[in-house]
């Protein structure tokens, strides 16, 4: 099995994606992280740039990386300037690393235009650096800047531009597809040609602005490129950077090659997940292999199929990257998919039973609500229908006030009447609105009868307007997720009202509070204080 070695640089060139913002403290959770999944080299950031990947670099000397080697990003020499006296070259050579990544220029417009300088002095540039590094005993990485569009407007500067980087000693020469406009099949032509007219160890850097960036990746690879760069995720200025959680199963999966230590790609979810969330990053639900959406059914086709064999809507298996299959119940969905739904819940449902249901679940989803985000309320639904789970509560009325007075902010109040077994509780409670007031009112409620209620919280609140044309009188849609020390659940409300719509997903959050612990028929609960008067 041919190794292809993985360059991260998520903490360095994905950190340059708009919205993207890490303190120290994340790059070094972020660095072990990466080390845990087996990446070759993790490239920290620019030490010569910026306080922040100064302290990085200080700090990560102390990291007790078990397979990854830091490496330190920087440029070449400036035009005029001897290389031991630059400051950012010296920068290098302190942030104590083992490896450099050292960039160049490669298209002769940015020679002249961008440096300001000539053709010949930038070559020297590059040869003088990579040496100087080289001399200190350090592994160099030669990133080539716009390598491909500067080989289409000047094809012998471009190679001269590598040649120099060899001459100096580099150990890697890698490629880079900056602007990110490269096709695939211009990329294994060109790697083709460098491996013929340069050789040595050769990588690919590639930019996703044409949504090739994976693409062009494993064309590199298959043209025999062995050093892959990218990000985590794909994180990246602009469009991005090529995603290595893409690459990395296509590499090891589909195309014969290792990438990580044995055995670790299954940590690739994981790792994806681990990272956006330190980052505050919202994981797509897409993202191929790794997102919550990558192995969702929800035609009644598909999941009939992958019932019988997964292999008929799969391209690989889940858990070969550590994700998971799963089956959504919408109106799309068949009796097989609440079938399989069901039996994830531990719910044993007849057949004649799954078809009505669906029936109910296809008049529910006309109406607006939507279950495949709102899974607890399709399990409440399952259970109340089959006689297993009465609610813990009923609402007798409630009331919200809100009031708004010229220069102060807006109050609100909810009072609430809800009878619990044989006994009726009125409370009253405030909120920083009308769904926070409601939320504290049925608390105050509920708690002495059941105190699981204490250790669940709301996480999450969204509305969906779902007819536009309607303005403000529209039917809404109000999904809410909570969440105790063990688990998260998403819970769903329908109403032209946006407070009924947020009361029905509310109560069904509580009442799956109750569900999780236990509570499967209405049994009579017992007050663990007195009741509120």
């Amino acid at each position: 099995m041919e190794r292809v070695y993985l360059y991260d640089t998520t903490l360095r060139d994905g950190t340059q994606g708009e919205g993207i913002s890490l303190s120290v403290e994340d790059k070094l959770k972020i660095a072990a992280k990466l080390d845990y999944l087996g990446v070759d080299y993790i490239e920290g950031g620019w030490p010569g740039s910026n306080p922040k990947d100064l302290e990085f670099f200080r700090r990560a000397r102390t990291l007790p990386l078990c397979h990854a080697r830091l490496t330190a990003f920087g440029s070449t020499r400036r035009p005029g300037c001897a290389v031991h006296l630059d400051p950012n070259v010296r920068a290098l050579v302190q942030a104590g690393t083992r490896v450099v990544a050292l960039f160049g220029k490669t298209w002769d417009l940015h020679v002249t235009e961008a440096l300001g300088t000539t053709l010949a002095e930038n070559l020297a540039m590059i040869r003088e650096t990579v040496k100087f590094l080289k001399d200190h005993g350090l592994e160099v990485i030669y990133d080539a800047e716009h390598f491909f569009d500067g080989y289409r407007h000047n094809p012998g500067y471009a190679m001269d531009t590598l040649m120099a980087a060899r001459e100096g000693g580099a150990d890697w020469l890698v490629l880079c597809d900056t602007n990110g406009g490269s096709l695939p099949q211009q990329v294994d032509h060109l790697v083709t040609e460098v491996a013929g007219q340069v050789g040595g160890p050769l990588g690919i850097h590639a930019h996703n602005d044409g949504e090739l960036a994976v693409a062009n990746t494993l064309a590199a690879v298959a043209a025999g490129v062995r050093q892959v760069q990218g990000t985590v995720n794909g994180w990246g200025e602009r469009c991005g950077n090529a995603n290595l959680c893409s690459i990395v199963p296509n590499l090891e999966l589909k195309m014969g090659m290792q990438a990580l230590p044995q055995g670790h790609v299954v940590r690739l979810t994981e790792v994806s997940r681990y990272i956006n969330e330190i980052a505050n990053v919202v994981q797509h639900g897409n993202q191929p292999f790794v997102g919550a959406s990558a192995f969702a059914h929800k035609g009644g086709i598909h999941v009939s199929a992958v019932l019988k064999n997964a292999a008929t809507y799969e391209h690989v298996s889940p858990e070969a990257v550590g994700n998971r299959r799963r089956v959504l119940v919408s109106e799309l969905a068949g009796a097989g998919s609440l079938r399989y739904k069901a039996a994830e819940m531990n719910i044993d449902i007849a057949s004649e039973e799954s078809r009505n249901l669906v029936e109910e679940v296809k008049r529910l989803e006309h109406q607006g609500y939507q279950f495949e985000g709102a899974e607890a309320s399709l399990e409440l639904l399952m259970r109340k229908a089959r006689g297993e789970y009465a609610p813990g509560f009923h609402l007798e009325s409630f009331k919200v006030l809100v009031e708004k007075r010229a220069g102060e902010h807006t109050v609100s109040e909810a009072m609430l009447k809800v009878r619990v077994g044989d006994a009726v509780v009125h409370t009253a409670a405030d909120g920083n609105g009308p769904v926070n007031a409601l939320d504290n009112a049925l608390r105050k409620a509920l708690e002495q009868f059941y105190p699981v209620i204490r250790r669940m919280h709301l996480t999450d609140y969204k509305v969906r307007v779902l007819d536009e044309k309607d303005g403000t009188e529209a039917k809404v849609r109000v999904l809410i997720e909570s969440r105790d020390p063990e688990s998260a659940w998403s819970t769903v409300g329908v109403s032209q009202n946006i407070i009924e719509a947020s009361w029905e997903a509310l109560i069904d959050s509580m009442d799956y509070a109750l569900l999780k612990e236990g509570r499967t028929q209405d049994q009579p609960p017992v007050p663990t204080k007195v009741l509120s008067k």
